[in-house]
């Protein structure tokens, strides 16, 4: 066997690199095959183009074939394996595990796939001239439909449930054929007028030429999403695709609807992790053949195929949903970023909030930024946000009489509230009275929460769940109580003071359901709803147009966390929830309690200055020499027993320390959750102020570690994470 009879596939292993096999007929590179890998089959994709691209010095002898090229589907493009090898590259993992990691759960599989033909029936001459029958009705009835025009295979079963083996034996006869359509026209639903600021960003974007990262950075409630449909509208004028990226699944149903309004006729794709799986493909493989127009989707969707991109937009750019937190660490505005480039087109990163290294890009001259400084709605303007001091106050389950009194008058004007705090469950721990004993988790560094409905206590890290126990299991003593309060507890309360308030609860535990969003919607929009109680999910991008107060419990807890970037994210999910009020014709109020009034993000968020705070909080990060300022990369280890990861980690920087260059290099040392799913946990930090010189010490971590690791045994594990956000 010759070397031009191998060929490199890469494999769904945690392993560098990729494989060599035999085959005995040329394939594709992208092309997914069927290989044998130890004593499993996997699927494998060949990353060289033809056979002859393999490994010169291999023992062609010691080689496995290729037992079967899955060939239902043509090869993965270029430019889906050219993001997948950079995405691998920079955030230096498998690049097995990486491409997989891209594609849809059933292309990740070792069988054939074959797309259906979804190519409407026409009649050839031949069936034209040969009509069924008189006697044979149901077949004269789908002829003459058939008169009328191509009709697809659905819209033929709806005139007889025949309809798919007929026309299958009149393809066979050659009375019908397959044709393909010519795209329908794009059609446009109404829009609003836009403003001044609007169209003045719209023009700047529309003289866009090449490759030019926009930061759109508006208010809450300024019409970010208008420009948004405007520019996708000239997209899809010259027959160009368009990926929209958004933060959560949740806000895809309103997008949803508000995108198939304005284009009815295009072709709109949805790809989150919530779909099923034969659904998620279809979207997929239509999405890589150019049949859909628009992709909107969560941060995987950032790795469609799109042979006609032509826009990218990246809506609340500044949100952590966009970084992965395990396997492939990618950061899906970056990777956008830099699709953007190599196809050569405009990406838009829009944001009320824009994140600190968006700014920094903005004021490097990378980016360029268009400001929306007031809302579209023609009434509408930026709510009022006063402080609750509440170091004097009396709090009846977590809320001030302030806050009890604008939820009352809001009540009686038949407003909507929103009562916010970032805590789920009933509340935070359990606590006994006697002896000072605290509902911890068993398997991390975290307190189980009070989940009353279940009377469970759980934890929001690792998932074990216990029964609330009836008495304190150190002491024995039954007066134990929850402290503190969460949304089920707020939930509980306000039915108790507020009885006449229709109260509804938005938090992980009640929107679980594939159907929950859109219950939500139509509850709001139907005026069913009075108070809402949630967290964070609500924080992003929902537009409520009767909801005039926003009331936000528990934000002090993050003015004084280890993480730095804690001050960002706060300052961030303050001034989102707060844009939630006062959208329409009411004017909005938010009310803040805090024991720490005069807190300068408070101040900042008082005056609606984002542009001031966020130049504070980067001026304070470059003293500090924390990111932006500099490049980070953080190198984890876990195990049993913390003393293990530690030592590894110890020998690890032993090792680098003599290949650093202008790469620091600090710790061991424990994560601010140290323990997590019953493994201890410590990291070293890698940082210096020239990215490639940061990536050079990268490439030579994982030979290095992988030989380390050995010495210490299965039990440990390490990962590395490049941009982390996340301590």
């Amino acid at each position: 066997m010759s070397e031009r009879d191998s060929v490199q596939v890469a494999v769904d292993v945690p392993l560098a690199g990729t494989f060599s096999y035999l085959t005995e007929s040329p394939v594709m590179s992208g092309m997914r095959v069927c290989v044998p890998f130890g004593s499993r089959r996997l699927c494998g994709v060949v990353v060289t183009p033809i056979p002859g691209e393999g490994v010169p010095d291999c023992d062609s002898a010691k080689l496995k074939r290729i037992e079967m090229v899955l060939d239902g589907l043509p090869p993965l493009p270029e430019e889906f394996l050219a993001l997948v090898r950079f995405a691998a590259d920079y955030y230096h993992h498998p690049l097995g595990q990486t491409l997989f990691t891209a594609l849809p759960t059933t292309l990740r599989e070792p069988r054939d796939i074959k797309r259906p033909d979804r190519r409407p029936f026409a009649l050839t001459a031949q069936g034209l001239a040969e009509p069924p029958p008189a006697r044979q009705k149901a077949r004269l009835a789908l002829w003459q439909a058939l008169l009328d025009g191509p009709l697809t295979l659905e819209a033929a079963k709806a005139h007889t449930p025949q309809a798919g083996k007929w026309l299958a034996d009149w393809l066979a006869e050659g009375k019908a054929e397959r044709v393909a359509l010519e795209p329908p026209a794009l059609r446009l639903g109404e829009s609003p007028a836009l403003n001044d600021e609007q169209q003045a960003a719209l023009d700047a974007l529309r003289r866009s030429e090449g490759f030019q990262p926009w930061l759109l950075h508006g208010v809450t409630g300024s019409g970010k999403t208008e420009v948004y449909l405007r520019l996708i509208a000239d997209s899809l004028a010259a027959r160009r695709q368009v990926l929209v990226l958004v933060p959560e699944i949740n806000l895809t149903p309103q997008l949803i609807d508000r995108f198939a309004r304005r284009f009815p006729a295009s072709r709109i794709v949805v790809q989150h992790s919530h779909l099923a799986d034969g659904e998620r493909l279809q979207g997929w493989l239509d999405a890589w053949h150019g049949e859909a127009d628009v992709v909107i989707g969560t941060r995987l969707s950032v790795f469609t195929p799109l042979p006609r991109l032509g826009l990218i937009v990246v809506d609340e750019e500044h949100d952590g949903s966009f970084k992965q937190q395990d396997g492939l660490r990618y950061h899906a505005r970056d990777l956008a970023v830099w699709r953007a480039r190599r196809a050569g087109i405009a990406i838009v990163l829009g944001s009320a909030t824009p994140s600190l290294e968006t700014v920094a890009n903005v004021e490097a001259g990378r980016y360029r930024k268009l400001a929306l400084h007031r809302r579209a709605h023609g009434s509408a303007r930026l709510p009022d946000v006063r402080l609750v001091d509440t170091r004097r106050k009396k709090l009846a389950e977590g809320l001030s009489e302030p806050v009890l009194e604008a939820l009352k008058a809001r009540l009686a004007r038949k407003e909507m509230s929103l009562v916010f705090i970032n805590r789920r469950g009933f509340a935070p721990v359990v606590a006994c009275t006697a002896c000072g004993w605290t509902s911890g988790c068993p398997h991390c560094s975290a307190k189980l929460v009070v989940h009353l409905m279940e009377r469970k206590l759980r934890c929001h890290h690792c998932g074990w769940e216990e029964p609330v126990p009836p008495a304190c299991p150190d002491c024995g003593d039954p007066d134990i109580k929850p402290l503190g309060e969460g949304t089920q507890r707020l939930e509980s309360a306000l039915q108790r003071m507020l009885p006449e308030a229709r109260v509804l609860r938005i938090d992980r535990d009640t929107t679980s359901r594939k159907d929950a969003w859109d219950e939500i919607y139509r509850k709001v929009n139907g005026g069913e709803v009075d108070i809402l109680v949630g967290t964070q999910m609500l924080a992003k991008g929902h537009d409520f147009g009767t909801l005039s107060l926003v009331a936000v419990l528990g934000a002090d807890g993050g003015l004084y966390s280890a993480d730095f970037r804690a001050s960002e994210r706060l300052f961030s999910q303050l001034m989102q929830v707060a844009g939630r009020a006062g959208r329409a014709e009411s004017p909005g109020e938010v009310l803040v309690q805090t024991q720490w009034p005069d807190h300068p993000l408070y101040q900042a968020l008082v005056a609606h200055d984002f542009d001031g705070y966020a130049a504070s909080l980067l001026n304070e990060r470059r003293q500090a020499g924390f990111p932006p300022g500099v490049f980070q990369a953080l190198l984890r280890a876990d195990s049993p027993q913390l003393a293990q990861a530690t030592a590894f980690l110890r020998e690890a920087r032993q090792a680098l320390e003599p290949l650093a260059e202008s790469v620091l290099i600090s710790g061991p040392a424990p994560a601010l959750m140290v323990r997590l799913a019953q493994r201890e946990r410590a990291q070293l930090v890698l940082e210096s102020p020239q990215r490639a010189a940061l990536h050079r010490l990268l490439d030579a971590l994982p030979p290095l570690l992988d030989g380390l690791a050995k010495t210490h045994g299965r039990a440990l594990r390490w990962s590395l994470d490049v941009d982390p956000q996340d301590w």
